[in-house]
């Protein structure tokens, strides 16, 4: 194996985690580039990447372009000269004079097989799509939006309960050890590239907020599957009495009564832990939920200490109260 000179680009917690395997194996972490701090929370303080803290608590210089289009930049990693760039959801475009300074490559870790599911959120459309597998893509980057040639995939299976959370550990994990295996390979692996098929790919566009806007009218399996999609990032949500309520965690009850007639998004069933709540051919079992500035809560606490909130017949409503 090739001890190799390493450039690592990457920004949130996902790309933490490829970074740190790379601390902890044989190559060397030359330059970490990430995003420029942000502000954040309520008061808006800068805060640094997940990418930026892991860093420097490993004493790597840190990069923070704001972009990579100008010559200075260019300059800086002419200067660095690393055999490889590592590209972990940094969140900026990476220009063809940049791609081309690495001795080896810029390669990228990319959280689908690809080529389904190019683009931004491969991981919540995976989930959305009732996919039941996906995995990582490590590819030698291009010009294009995920479209260069595959070094390596790793697959991992999608649980009928995986959340977001739970599916983006998965990948962390296994991408992290196919990033290893490419990297201790890689120049068999660059030899071997393999060009993706165009006419198998699909675009996985960010999530937009009105995505996460419960629709009770359709299915009960695709409400479940937004549940799950949005935990930890874009809570699927709702209104009741004219008030948001996020819808954390949910599942299909195995035995309904026949309620075809009931209005979608009325509530068919209260029990001291859980409301069920009429879909469009089934219904749909609640079991945690988030009220406005109020942290998660479990159905049952809220129905000890607000017993009306949840009755039989109430009915969710895809709008707020009108400002009087």
């Amino acid at each position: 194996m090739q001890k190799l000179r390493i450039c690592f680009a990457g920004t949130p917690v996902f790309s933490a985690a490829h970074l740190s395997a790379i601390i902890d194996s044989e190559h060397e972490v030359v330059a970490v580039y990430t995003q420029p701090d942000r502000p954040a929370g309520r008061g808006k303080k800068l805060q640094a990447s997940p990418v930026k803290n892991l860093a420097l608590e490993n004493g790597l210089r840190v990069l923070q372009p704001e972009s990579l289009k100008e010559q200075e930049q260019r300059d800086v990693l002419e200067k660095i000269s690393p055999d490889v760039l590592v590209v972990v959801a940094y969140g900026l475009i990476l220009p063809k004079v940049i791609l081309a300074i690495p001795k080896y490559a810029c390669i990228n870790v990319h959280a689908s097989l690809l080529p389904r599911w190019r683009g931004a959120a491969p991981i919540e459309r995976s989930l959305l799509s009732g996919d039941k597998e996906t995995g990582v893509t490590i590819m030698k980057m291009d010009e294009g939006l995920d479209t260069g040639e595959i070094l390596y995939k790793r697959f991992v299976n999608i649980l009928d309960s995986d959340t977001r959370v739970d599916l983006e550990t998965k990948l962390m994990a296994g991408g992290s050890k196919a990033l290893l295996h490419c990297l201790n390979n890689l120049t068999e692996m660059l030899e071997d590239a393999e060009k993706q098929d165009d006419s198998l790919s699909c675009y996985a566009d960010k999530l937009h907020k009105t995505e996460a806007l419960i629709d009770w009218s359709k299915r009960s399996e695709f409400i479940e599957r937004q549940i799950r999609a949005g935990i930890g990032r874009s809570p699927a949500y709702c209104f009741l009495d004219q008030k948001r309520l996020r819808i954390l965690r949910a599942d299909i009850p195995t035995e309904q009564s026949n309620n075809s007639e009931t209005q979608c998004g009325t509530i068919i069933e209260v029990t001291k832990d859980t409301f069920t709540v009429r879909c469009l051919n089934s219904a749909l079992r609640i079991y945690t939920v988030q009220l406005p500035g109020k942290n998660a809560t479990g159905v049952g606490d809220l129905l000890n200490s607000k017993p009306s909130l949840f009755e039989v017949g109430k009915t969710f409503s895809d709008e707020p109260a009108l400002e009087q």
